[in-house]
């Protein structure tokens, strides 16, 4: 590729999975993406065709539940594109298998700080980088997974800070309009990762207390949603979107 990108974005759990599909088609589609992830070498696996970094990839390890470090995530990012057009808050943690009853504090706090408290100052500091460039404005794209509409059994933590997401986009979004900041809450359900493929491979706990194998998809078809997404002007604004593998059990009664 020659010369310098003509927009850039934030793809956060680039290491693995959903964040390493969306920052490869980010890539492929020309754009130049900051890679965070909580472990380095993955996140290098992802920026890499053929074993060489791709030149428009930016590696910061990051642990997005510490403030200094979401900060120094941003302001490389800034460094090295001169300005933030997308954050893709995609980093997060299934938790425990839990009811309420049997969820612990520990188990509670641990996925309150990566599905939460990590998208709040992610999305923090994409606001103040997207209100104060010029020209002002950009797109948060928060990771709400399909549990943020409807939960699976034992998923108490996921699920409420899955629907903690949706306040989240909102108030975003609501709040961006003097900026030019829209945002969007995207409910992904089964798109083929090793947590899933783990997840559904044996059958998954159904509401009935059955077990089913359930359909997936490629997530490669959620990153090209993200692109698309990516490549729309910032006078539309998608609030919501829900993408799911064609049949799982979701709408209706299963």
């Amino acid at each position: 590729m020659t010369g310098a990108p003509a927009a850039s974005a934030i793809v956060t759990g680039a290491g693995s999975g959903i964040g390493r599909a969306i920052a490869r088609a980010l890539l492929d589609a020309g754009f130049g993406v900051t890679l965070a992830g909580r472990r380095s070498a993955p996140v290098q696996e992802t920026a890499a065709i053929d074993g060489i970094r791709h030149p428009d990839a930016l590696i910061v390890e990051t642990d997005i539940t510490d403030q200094s470090q979401v900060d120094r995530l941003f302001a490389r990012h800034v460094e090295r594109f001169g300005r933030l057009d997308m954050l893709v808050n995609n980093a997060g943690v299934f938790g425990p298998n839990a009811d309420v009853g049997d969820l612990t504090i520990a188990e509670w706090e641990s996925t309150l700080a990566v599905n939460l408290t990590g998208a709040v100052l992610c999305a923090g500091a994409a606001f103040r980088q997207m209100s104060t460039q010029s020209p002002v404005g950009g797109r948060i794209i928060n990771n709400g997974s399909i549990s943020a509409q409807t939960p699976r059994p034992r998923s108490v933590a996921y699920t409420t800070t899955k629907h903690a997401i949706a306040g989240l986009t909102k108030s975003i979004e609501l709040d961006g309009r003097a900026h030019r900041i829209t945002a969007t809450q995207l409910d992904i359900g089964n798109a083929r990762t090793e947590l899933i493929d783990r997840l559904v491979s044996d059958g998954a706990l159904q509401a009935d207390g059955s077990r089913r194998p359930e359909p997936t998809m490629d997530a490669g078809h959620v990153a090209d949603l993200i692109v698309q997404l990516a490549r729309t002007p910032l006078e539309v604004s998608v609030p919501q979107l829900t993408v799911t593998a064609a049949g799982m059990p979701f709408i209706g009664r299963g």
